[in-house]
């Protein structure tokens, strides 16, 4: 009986240990994503990883899975519900399943520049969409810019009719088929790490991405033009688990939240300048020219796509799209 009870006790008290030892481990905060290191997000992602674990040294450790490492497109979002990772940044296009007010950033034409995509992401209109979808355990914790979308394509396209027939690298978005059918291309859905492969093979004839989208991806090796419309906006909003978030202790998640608002600054900073380098190697590498539209051209462009508005008011809701327009008028 006693040998039983000192056994007893023995496990109870190794049982305790291991439990102080499990309760001392640190929270692991998974971050997949789909882009390289070099890009807005990639540097998002790391900036990330160092300040969560300097401040919360001990408390948080956070594993960075860059270039679809861990999870590509068509199963980060599933992994993040499944709670296989807790942080995601998908593009924006890819929420239409969970709230069609996010539709509104895929819009094209919609946006004259980032500074208006600025306006409109911090704008009460904006911040709503971040919580739109915490009855579907998806809680926004900002928007990252990646950048304006160029046109990218084996043919110069200098009007919407250069489009025509050509097929189309698009994201899983209703509203980006419908831009592409309304210049009577042949959009084509594809993951992203799928691309390049695509576009050196014909499965796709051209794409649509922001130039570090592109020079990262050695996009430009495989397209002979980009043409710089302008024309969509390619950002991600960074989303957790709502169970996992509102989880955390109080004072983790506190800080976690300070240092994602510092994160998405650098981010959306940097963003501009990252592109505009890029531009500039894919300029140096002389392998791809890159086309100016005119003004007139432009007008053109936009009065091919602007149909889409229409087609998508009922779904994304006329007063968001007015709001969104707005943030041009500044």
């Amino acid at each position: 009986m006693l040998k039983l009870t000192a056994k007893a006790l023995v496990c109870a008290l190794s049982l305790s240990l291991a439990g102080l030892a499990q309760a001392a481990d640190p929270i692991v905060i998974k971050f997949s994503h789909v882009v390289a290191d070099n890009t807005p997000k990639g540097q998002g992602a790391l900036l990330f990883k160092k300040l969560a674990e300097e401040r919360l040294a001990g408390k948080v450790r956070v594993e960075v899975y860059p270039n679809s490492s861990l999870f590509g497109d068509g199963k980060e979002m599933e992994a993040l519900l499944l709670g296989d990772v807790q942080l995601i940044a998908p593009s924006l296009a890819k929420f239409e399943h969970y709230s069609k007010g996010v539709q509104v950033f895929d819009l094209p034409f919609l946006f004259d520049d980032i500074e208006a995509v600025d306006r409109f992401q911090k704008s009460p209109e904006g911040l709503a969409l971040l919580n739109s979808m915490r009855d579907k355990n998806i809680t926004g914790l900002g928007y990252w810019h990646n950048g304006m979308k160029q046109l990218s394509a084996n043919k110069p396209l200098r009007e919407p009719k250069d489009a025509r027939g050509l097929k189309f690298r698009v994201q899983a978005s209703a509203v980006l088929d419908e831009q592409f059918k309304a210049l009577r291309a042949n959009p084509r859905k594809m993951s992203f790490a799928e691309v390049y492969q695509g576009l050196q093979t014909g499965v796709v004839n051209g794409a649509e991405n922001p130039y570090s989208n592109i020079y990262s991806q050695k996009m430009h090796e495989v397209q002979k033009y980009i043409t710089e419309s302008n024309h969509g906006l390619l950002d991600y909003m960074l989303i957790t688990n709502t169970q996992f978030w509102e989880g955390l202790p109080a004072d983790v998640r506190s800080e976690l939240e300070s240092i994602l608002a510092e994160v998405t600054t650098v981010v959306n900073q940097k963003a501009d300048e990252l592109n505009q380098g890029d531009k500039q190697r894919i300029l140096d590498a002389g392998t791809t020219e890159v086309i100016t539209l005119t003004p007139e051209q432009r007008g053109l462009w936009r009065e091919a796509m602007k149909p889409v508005w229409k087609k998508f008011e009922g779904e994304i809701g006329a007063d968001l799209i007015k709001a969104a327009e707005a943030s041009n008028a500044q």
